[in-house]
């Protein structure tokens, strides 16, 4: 994939409901964090830091370390939405574990125009990342109503899970824009296709 592409915003997808469910989302179609860039891109989208964060020190073990997380992640939610009996521990013990560490400390200062804004205290460790999303992840897994929440998206072939805060929890997809819009255009084709001679 090409370093400009990566950063598309739209390539990027937070709207699974959980920064942990949004770092499952970097798989498809296809592996989105490639490279340090977009990993970046990522970590800032995502919200774990604030917008102008500088994080030049980022290097190749954070490609590594939050794609690892993201598989332990998969793992417990796959597990939890398929109803399996089947043990996952080696996940649960490594998200556990990340979880242990302080994720960044935020601090409140003043910006250009006055106001409070959010900024991180020093640069943020990977370990400290990642426990963020260790903790989001742990924190939905543990609490029955967002559990409740998570849905697999009805979009044909699509793997992305996300947290259904709909009225009535109808949501069917995970982007009505994205899955939604493809299966309103293959039932309007279907249709089409009927009426046809």
């Amino acid at each position: 994939m090409a370093l400009a592409a990566a950063t598309v915003p739209y390539e990027l997808r937070f709207d699974a409901g959980r920064v942990c469910l949004d770092l499952l989302s970097t798989t498809h179609p296809v592996e989105r964090l490639d490279s340090l860039a977009p990993l970046r891109a990522w970590i800032t989208g995502s919200g774990l830091v604030p917008p102008g964060c500088p994080l030049a020190h980022a290097d190749a073990s954070w490609l590594t370390g939050f794609r690892e997380l993201r598989g332990d992640v998969g793992e417990l939610v796959r597990g939890y939405l398929a109803q399996e009996t089947r043990a996952y521990d080696v996940a649960l013990v490594r998200v556990n574990d990340i979880a242990r560490t302080a994720p960044p400390a935020p601090r409140a200062v003043r910006g250009e125009d006055g106001t409070l804004v959010r900024e991180l205290a020093g640069p943020p460790a990977c370990a400290a990342l990642l426990a963020a999303v260790a903790r989001d992840a742990v924190e939905l897994l543990t609490d029955p109503v967002a559990r409740a929440g998570l849905r697999q998206c009805e979009g044909d072939n699509c793997p992305i899970v996300y947290l259904d805060t709909s009225r009535g929890r109808r949501r069917r997809w995970c982007s009505s824009e994205v899955c939604g819009n493809r299966e309103r255009v293959a039932r309007h084709r279907r249709r089409a296709a009927l009426t046809q001679p």
